[in-house]
């Protein structure tokens, strides 16, 4: 323990309390009090009931200059926020200097970084290893079924049905969904189900377990991808590598699903978006298919005057 905690323990008790009774998971959970306890070593042993807005803004202006993203940034500010908003409905403070602040302008028309169809395959095809069955069918699970890495990590042998061929999936917000699996993919999660290890707990109920005998980890799941990321990209010159990650898995589902004529409704259903503003974002076009597109026009022109000549 820091020398400043024993200054918040209450404090600290009290909110990891309310983040449990809210349903945050336990991945939140871990990620809300490492920014929260960062914000309470920056303020010296200062009483919470004298913080002001001052405080907050100073502590997030420190962590721009340390050269964090600005969602980085944001993550903290809603950390600090959420924890001024638990102890103000546990009755332990009457004010929030958190709220109101604004957040950091990210960049909102960045395309997303995803593979094409062919890309995909040399991804998977570059899986290998003593878990090659389980870490397959994660990454199918992800790039043609549409999982986050965090509800890959939370599934349990009874989510999925085989007789009706149908994941069920618990999502953001702390909401269900059932996601049909491809006819293609069903051998390959029923092969990893078959291969799946012997778990430390004869209890535990986790789809994939780590070869620890545990839950597989989402930074395990992350630094697979990682590993699989490396050798997929190994032939790369390094100034010409994509910055790939397991969350890149999820964007080429939601592109592919467009390409072929889905509706905007039906993948934010599938991809368990609470709004559809968040699933527009992969309706990108490449400029290959705005160069195709362009090509198809049929265009007739006047003919060019030549220049007079003397």
């Amino acid at each position: 323990m820091n020398d400043w905690e024993p200054d918040y323990e209450e404090e600290l008790d009290a909110f990891l309390i309310w983040m449990k009774d809210a349903g945050f998971t336990a991945y939140t959970q871990k990620s809300y009090l490492a920014d929260v306890r960062e914000f309470l070593a920056s303020l010296n042993g200062k009483k919470l009931e004298t913080v002001k807005k001052l405080h907050v803004v100073s502590y997030l202006t420190s962590v721009r200059e340390r050269g964090v993203s600005d969602a980085t940034r944001n993550r903290k500010h809603a950390s600090v926020n959420c924890l001024f908003k638990a102890l103000m409905e546990l009755e332990l403070l009457s004010a929030n200097p958190a709220a109101g602040i604004k957040k950091s302008r990210t960049e909102k028309n960045r395309e997303p970084v995803f593979l094409d169809e062919k890309d995909l395959q040399r991804f998977l095809s570059a899986i290998e290893g003593k878990y090659r069955s389980r870490n397959l069918a994660v990454f199918l699970l992800m790039s043609y079924m549409g999982l986050r890495v965090g509800e890959v990590h939370t599934l349990n042998l009874s989510d999925y049905s085989a007789e009706r061929r149908s994941l069920r999936v618990f999502g953001k917000g702390r909401k269900w969904r059932n996601v049909p699996v491809p006819a293609d993919v069903a051998p390959f999660l029923e092969q990893a189900l078959t291969d799946r290890l012997d778990p430390w707990r004869s209890k535990e109920e986790a789809m994939f377990i780590s070869q620890k005998g545990r839950r597989l980890s989402i930074r395990g799941i992350q630094g697979i991808a990682a590993d699989t990321f490396g050798r997929f990209q190994s032939g790369v010159p390094a100034a010409h590598r994509r910055p790939y990650s397991s969350h890149k898995l999820r964007h080429s589902f939601a592109t592919m699903l467009l390409r072929k004529g889905a509706d905007l409704r039906t993948v934010q259903e599938l991809l368990g978006h609470s709004s559809i503003q968040t699933t527009t974002v992969y309706t990108h076009i490449t400029s290959r298919e705005k160069e195709e597109a362009m090509s198809r026009l049929q265009i007739s022109m006047p003919e060019r005057e030549t220049a007079a000549t003397e």
